[in-house]
């Protein structure tokens, strides 16, 4: 518990603390108010808000999650095509033709719908016609308010594990002003609904522990653990550990509370995919060939390359059922390696691809390869990968898009983690392993991705992957706080951690769907280049 070491000290760190949270807030609203493209025409910022925005309004506007209007907008002035999206995928939809949709998972989109659904049929605001008024506003009522919701709540956990007001003020001036989750408060993003449920299931469990046994406890911990999931999904394995923790308080509670709220978000996960996608998989899993139809000779490749479906062919699928009519047509995607055979009678695809013994019909479960897409180009800059892996380690970590690097208080953070599993604290140390235990998980998952994945999270204010974290990390950070600020040298030393970090969030704060001010440097410098 706190131990403040007089009324009037804790009087004058409330007052600082809500002193920071209110000028964050004034601060998001402020760059919300001015933000828009770089042409100008709204105020999305990457292809990344781009996508769900295009299902918010399909939703809304369209009564379909297919996008295939929207990202065929051209501005009236400059022809350009302002709405399309690379995170979006192309399949065969309900109607028999094949449409273009987000490649996210719809349900946070789908819950966006709702507040602009209001707006619009109240005032008759669109999209089209008012896209900076609506779309600033869906974003304060979904970004920053709930970021003021986050602060409170996390005051409030950092005074349990604290042992002064003084390293409750430095984690909340490192929430407020020092990490890179506040700079998305201006962009429809999934980190930051992800890490601000992770700290509501955090609260709800802390009350748990402390012998609340309220039913709402229980359901809101569900709740919120498993929309974090739903965001991110490796955080799977927070829902996880959550789910370990209340059935061991609480067995009864935890089925008759706990179970039925994450069964909720799971059904709307899932319910929203097969809506969106006629299959309870999600976009991301559909990203190469799927299973043998059958076998043709390595002959046939030469009647592909020519884009004719060669007889065999027409002759395997057959056997299988599968009746070929004469509008089907072969697309090369690369040239003696693999093949599109589209039939516009029912709008079916099938994938031919090369092997060792001939050539293999299969069917069609790569949803990025369509014409134009930009995953089948040679992608650009950090998007090529195919770094070895210990230098994308250490770039994730201690170099250009490097959590360390750029904010460097989560070194306190891991000294906190420590001391908590030392207990120090008492009571911290389950907290601690957990919090280590998945982070650690979580980021050789991330490492270990194939190599054209290796990308840290594209053009990003840093490894935003890992965003979600930092409601945990500045949990972890407080007991060095606590050690730290009692000495002079400890507290410059926190100060200058604090200013390099702030400085990190400071400069993509406008856009964090840039890059961070170490790569910019590096690549100036010419330390690195990614061309």
């Amino acid at each position: 518990m706190t131990q403040a070491p007089g009324e009037d000290a804790r009087r004058e760190w409330r007052w600082a603390v809500w002193l920071m949270i209110v000028t964050s807030a004034a601060a998001m609203s402020a760059r919300l108010a001015t933000i828009r493209a770089t042409t100008g025409e709204t105020p999305m910022l990457s292809a990344n808000d781009r996508s769900r925005w295009c299902t918010v309004r399909a939703l809304v506007e369209d009564g379909t999650y297919a996008i295939d209007r929207l990202v065929e907008i051209e501005h009236p002035q400059t022809k350009r095509r302002y709405w399309r999206t690379i995170d979006m995928v192309r399949h065969r939809g309900p109607d028999g033709r094949e449409h273009y949709y987000s490649s996210k998972p719809p349900l946070f989109p789908t819950l966006v719908a709702v507040p602009y659904g209001l707006l619009r049929a109240m005032t008759g605001a669109t999209l089209e016609e008012h896209p900076f008024a609506v779309m600033r506003g869906i974003l304060f009522l979904v970004n920053v308010l709930p970021l003021l919701l986050y602060f409170c709540v996390l005051w409030w956990c950092l005074e349990r594990v604290a042992a002064s007001g003084l390293a409750v003020l430095y984690a909340m001036a490192v929430a407020t002003w020092g990490t890179q989750l506040t700079t998305f408060a201006v962009t429809l993003n999934n980190h930051l609904p992800a890490a601000i449920s992770v700290l509501l299931a955090v609260a709800c469990v802390l009350r748990i522990t402390q012998g609340a046994r309220q039913w709402w406890c229980f359901g809101g911990a569900g709740l919120a653990a498993a929309f974090a999931a739903a965001n991110e999904l490796p955080a799977l394995a927070f829902l996880a550990c959550v789910t370990l923790c209340v059935t061991w308080f609480s067995p009864r509670r935890s089925l008759a509370a706990f179970v039925p709220a994450v069964a909720v978000v799971v059904a709307g996960f899932f319910t929203t995919n097969y809506l969106a996608h006629g299959t309870w998989i999600p976009p991301y899993a559909w990203r190469s060939d799927g299973p043998v139809i059958g076998r043709v000779s390595a002959a046939a490749s030469a009647d592909l390359d020519a884009q004719r479906v060669p007889p065999e062919v027409r002759d395997v699928l057959a056997a299988k059922g599968i009746a070929l009519s004469d509008q089907a047509v072969i697309a090369p995607r690369r040239a003696g390696q693999r093949w599109s055979i589209w039939d516009r009678v029912g709008a079916q695809r099938w994938a031919a691809v090369a092997a060792s013994d001939g050539i293999e019909l299969r069917h069609w479960h790569n949803w990025y390869d369509y014409d134009g897409s930009y995953w089948n180009t040679d992608r650009q800059g950090v998007d090529r990968g195919r770094e070895s892996l210990g230098v994308y380690a250490w770039h994730a970590l201690l170099g250009h898009h490097g959590l360390l690097s750029l904010t460097p208080v989560w070194f306190l953070s891991i000294w906190g983690a420590v001391a908590m599993l030392r207990g120090r604290p008492a009571g911290w140390r389950v907290f601690a392993a957990l919090v280590v235990s998945v982070t650690v998980v979580c980021l050789l998952f991330y490492l270990v991705q194939p190599p054209l994945d290796r990308n840290y999270g594209g053009v990003s204010c840093g490894f935003r992957w890992m965003f979600w974290f930092i409601p945990l990390w500045l949990l972890c950070l407080v007991p060095a706080a606590d050690v730290l600020l009692t000495r002079r040298a400890g507290r410059v030393l926190a100060l200058l951690l604090l200013a390099v970090s702030v400085f990190s969030a400071a400069y993509s704060a406008t856009n964090p769907w840039s890059h961070p001010w170490l790569y910019q440097w590096g690549e100036y410098a010419g330390w690195w280049h990614y061309g």
